[in-house]
């Protein structure tokens, strides 16, 4: 592992000069074009994400294997250059790959980056073009790697930490089966239901948008390999992508997931998997979003809001308001829900950008497509681990607020007809009575009502048992 701090400035308003001084520094692996990338792409200071960066070293050290097995490359060299790239997609050497994300479209930079810091670890012995980049262009060297790193994080990341809140919720929805609470339609009061019916039907809600993210991310398993500059797979052996792929495969538990696409000049012409799985992730942020606005609904007050629900208290709220405490977590949920949609906008422009056999917005796409997975991945758990699990319910407010709902007369409409039922609501609403006691004004008989007005029937949705027979 190299000195990563000797590793250049990333700063875009460091001097012009210092990218190309710093390449004979210690600890220096990349060559010339490198140096020239990192002079030229001064913008965010962010280099290419790491997985993208781990991938193209493994995709290197099979390709170079297979070069071997086809004769095409020394196989000591292959040898080399393997080890090398092997050590790469372990995370070593990190240091060595600075180059800005938002650089030239393809990637070539990075690709070079890649084979240059490769042919050094070689000592010089692999030549970083004829060799370390045999059978191979940018142009689906990338996109391959791309691809393999977002399915790698959607297993790694994504999918456990959806899994996590997806379990907490199915564990309070058990909890609070028995929990009845006004429900609520236009954020005014409906009908009962019970908590754990709310509770299950945002898992419910998380188990569809992971199906679709599932279903959708198995297009991300096409890739482009072999298919070299424009999809015609000039200068790459005929069994190279195949072969390449297999090993591939077999480095993973989602390998099967890797094929040939079905038409390479689509493959390299478009990147329409990465927005197909950015927008999977779009329905999952606005569903993580909702759901923590509704829990922070449940949670508001204590005193002047709902208050139906308590959320663990993990810091202060406010720097002046002693005792004040705030549902951060459901906050940050609905911050990373916006930023993946922000991020989708950028992913589905950038795909647009694609020019006959190449789109050259992939770095952009990369940068974007994969933190959505980090970002949705990480709050999904932190507000599975740590917010949901410790959620309590106030079972007497939330039985209490049920009780003074007006809308509980919905239940008596078909024993006494929609038009008496809505003047029984409005002299409940003109004089402050309850429903029970503004029926009782118009003459209804109290076991008519006390049959209607029975919380839990209501909050499962079964009739009165006059209207249906004993309940199910």
């Amino acid at each position: 592992m190299t000195d990563s701090s000797s590793a250049p400035s990333s700063d875009p308003d460091s001097e012009s000069d210092s990218a190309s001084d710093s390449a004979s520094g210690p600890g220096r692996l990349w060559g010339p074009e490198t140096d020239k990338a990192i002079d030229n792409f001064r913008i965010s200071g962010r280099p290419m994400p790491h997985g993208v960066i781990a991938w193209l070293g493994r995709i290197k050290a099979d390709a170079a294997r297979v070069n071997a097995e086809l004769g095409l490359v020394d196989r000591d060299v292959a040898a080399e250059i393997a080890a090398a790239g092997d050590a790469i997609g372990d995370g070593e050497h990190a240091d060595q790959f600075p180059i800005d994300v938002f650089q030239t479209g393809s990637g070539t930079s990075t690709n070079i980056n890649v084979n240059e810091v490769i042919s050094a670890l070689t000592g010089g012995r692999a030549d970083p073009y004829d060799e370390v980049n045999r059978g191979q262009s940018s142009n689906d060297i990338i996109p391959t790697a791309i691809h393999l790193a977002a399915l790698d994080a959607v297993h790694a990341a994504l999918l456990p930490g959806l899994d996590t809140l997806i379990e907490a919720l199915d564990e309070k929805a058990t909890e609070f089966a028995d929990v009845v609470k006004p429900g609520r339609t236009h954020l005014m009061d409906a009908v009962p239901v019970t908590l754990g019916a709310e509770f299950g039907g945002h898992a419910a809600q998380l188990r569809a948008g992971r199906r679709h993210l599932t279903a959708t991310v198995g297009h991300l398993g096409e890739l482009p390999l072999g298919g070299t500059a424009v999809g015609t797979g000039l200068n790459a052996h005929p069994q190279f992508a195949a072969a390449v792929r297999e090993r591939l495969a077999a480095r993973v538990p989602w390998g099967q997931l890797l094929c040939a696409p079905d038409d390479r000049f689509a493959a390299q012409g478009a990147r329409d998997a990465l927005v197909m799985v950015s927008g999977a992730m779009t329905v999952l942020a606005t569903s993580l979003s909702k759901i923590a606005n509704d829990l922070r609904l449940m949670a508001s007050g204590p005193r002047t809001g709902l208050g139906e629900i308590r959320l663990p208290e993990l810091q202060k709220g406010s720097s002046i308001m002693p005792g004040k405490v705030n549902p951060v977590l459901c906050e940050v949920a609905m911050q990373v829900g916006a930023q993946v949609l922000g991020n989708h906008a950028t992913v589905a422009t950038a795909n647009m950008q694609g020019n006959f056999e190449l789109n050259t917005m992939m770095p952009v796409m990369a940068k974007n497509v994969l933190e959505s997975i980090e970002l949705l991945g990480a709050a999904c758990r932190s507000l599975g681990d740590d917010c949901v699990r410790g959620v309590v319910a106030d079972r007497e407010r939330c039985r209490s607020l049920a009780e003074l709902s007006l809308a509980n007369a919905t239940a008596l409409a078909p024993a006494l007809g929609y038009e008496l039922v809505e003047r029984i609501v409005r002299r409940a609403v003109e004089r402050g009575e309850s429903i029970r006691a503004a029926a009782l004004a118009h003459d209804v008989d109290s076991v008519v009502l006390d049959d209607a007005l029975d919380l839990p029937r209501m909050a499962h949705g079964r009739p009165p048992s006059a209207g249906d027979g004993e309940p199910a």
